[in-house]
C-alpha cells in the first residue's frame, strides 16, 4: 500500500505569483486560504503580511514561488496611509480602543518640518499589537490579554515619507517608501507624538512590494469568478522569476550549473565579462540564467560564486 498523501500535498501543483488586491477586514492568512481553495493549489504562501484594516498589494506565492518569498520581503514597499489626529488607540489603528485624546491639530508646515526626522534609518518601537514573539508568545496575544509587552526599538529604513494631502484638520494623508519590517502604525503614532499630539492610522493601503505594483492586482471576488481558469492566464499568474526581476542576471553554462549542484563554487575570474555591472562582487546576489531560465540564485563573495537557492530541478 502506498504512503497516505500528506495534507500539504493535496491540490494541484501550480507555480507562480498572483498579485492580490486584499480587501479590508480579512487577515493575510485568510486571503491565502481563499486563494488555495479557489485554485485548488497544493502550496500557497504570501510575501509580507497586511493587517486586517489594510488593503492593497499582497503578493501570493504558488508552489515554487514560495522559495522566493524572502527576496520579495526584502524589497522596497510603498504605502499610502491616512493619519487621524486627536485619538491614540491601543492597536495604533482604527480597529483599536481609544486610550488617549488631544485637542492639538498641527498645521501643514509643522508636519512637513517634522517629517525629516523620520527619513533614513530610524529607531522604531513596534506596535504592541504585532506578531513579534516575546518569551515564545505573540505580542498581540499578550496585548489582547491586557498585558501589552514592552518592545525594544529596532532599526527601520524609511526612504520616503511625504505629506500628499490634508482633507481637514483631523486628517493627513502620507506616502511612504520603506524597507523590510517597518510598521506604518508605529510611524503614524510616532509622528503624531513628535507634533505634540496623538493619532492613529485610519486608512492604510499598500501600493507596491519589490517589483510588484497594485496596477497588476486582482480582487478576491474577481479571482473567484474566474476560478481555476486563472492559472492559464499569464497576466494573472505571473512566472516565479517575476519576483526576482530586480536581481542582476548572470548567464551560466550547463557545466557550471552541474558543478554548482555538486556544491562546488565558481571562481569569479572565470566569470569576468559576464558579471553584470549592477551586481556587487563583494557580497552580491545574482540570478543564474541558463538561456532564458532562471535556475538558481547565487551569491558572490571572497572571489567565488556559490548557490544560495536552486529554483528548478
Amino acid at each position: 500500500m502506498g504512503r497516505p498523501q500528506s495534507r500539504q500535498s493535496r491540490g494541484r501543483p501550480i507555480d507562480g505569483w498572483i498579485i492580490l488586491d486584499k480587501p479590508q477586514g480579512i487577515t493575510s492568512a485568510h486571503a491565502v486560504a481563499r486563494i488555495k481553495r479557489i485554485l485548488d493549489a497544493a502550496k500557497v504562501g504570501h510575501g509580507g503580511t497586511l493587517d486586517p484594516l489594510a488593503t492593497g498589494l499582497l503578493p501570493i506565492a504558488l508552489g515554487a514561488a514560495t522559495k522566493t518569498v524572502p527576496y520579495i520581503m526584502d524589497g522596497t514597499k510603498l504605502y499610502r496611509f491616512t493619519l487621524k489626529f486627536g485619538e491614540a488607540r491601543d492597536s495604533d489603528d482604527a480597529d483599536g480602543a481609544v486610550v488617549a485624546t488631544s485637542d492639538v491639530r498641527p498645521d501643514d508646515a509643522a508636519i512637513r518640518a517634522a517629517l525629516g526626522a523620520f527619513r533614513g534609518t530610524i529607531m522604531q518601537v513596534p506596535p504592541a499589537f504585532s506578531a513579534i514573539k516575546v518569551n515564545g508568545e505573540r505580542a498581540y496575544d499578550l496585548a489582547r490579554q491586557g498585558a501589552p509587552p514592552e518592545l525594544a526599538a529596532r532599526p527601520a529604513q524609511i526612504d520616503r515619507f511625504d505629506l500628499v494631502e490634508r482633507p481637514d484638520a483631523d486628517h493627513a494623508i502620507f506616502d511612504v517608501a520603506s524597507g523590510k519590517g517597518v510598521y506604518m502604525r508605529a510611524l503614524a503614532r510616532d509622528l503624531a507624538h513628535a507634533l505634540g499630539t496623538v493619532g492613529h492610522i485610519a486608512v492604510l493601503r499598500r501600493l507596491a512590494v519589490g517589483p510588484f505594483t497594485i496596477e497588476h492586482g486582482i480582487t478576491l471576488d474577481k479571482l473567484a469568478d474566474i476560478g481555476q481558469d486563472a492559472i492559464a492566464d499569464p497576466n494573472l499568474v505571473l512566472s516565479v522569476t517575476t519576483a526576482l526581476a530586480d536581481i542582476p542576471a548572470l548567464a551560466v553554462t550547463s557545466r557550471e550549473i552541474a558543478d554548482l549542484k555538486q556544491g562546488l563554487a565558481l571562481s569569479l575570474v572565470t566569470l569576468i565579462g559576464r558579471i553584470p555591472e549592477a551586481a556587487n562582487p563583494e557580497d552580491g546576489l545574482v540570478r543564474l540564467m541558463a538561456e532564458s531560465r532562471c535556475v538558481a540564485l547565487g551569491r558572490m563573495a571572497d572571489g567565488l560564486l556559490r548557490t544560495e537557492r536552486f529554483l528548478q530541478p
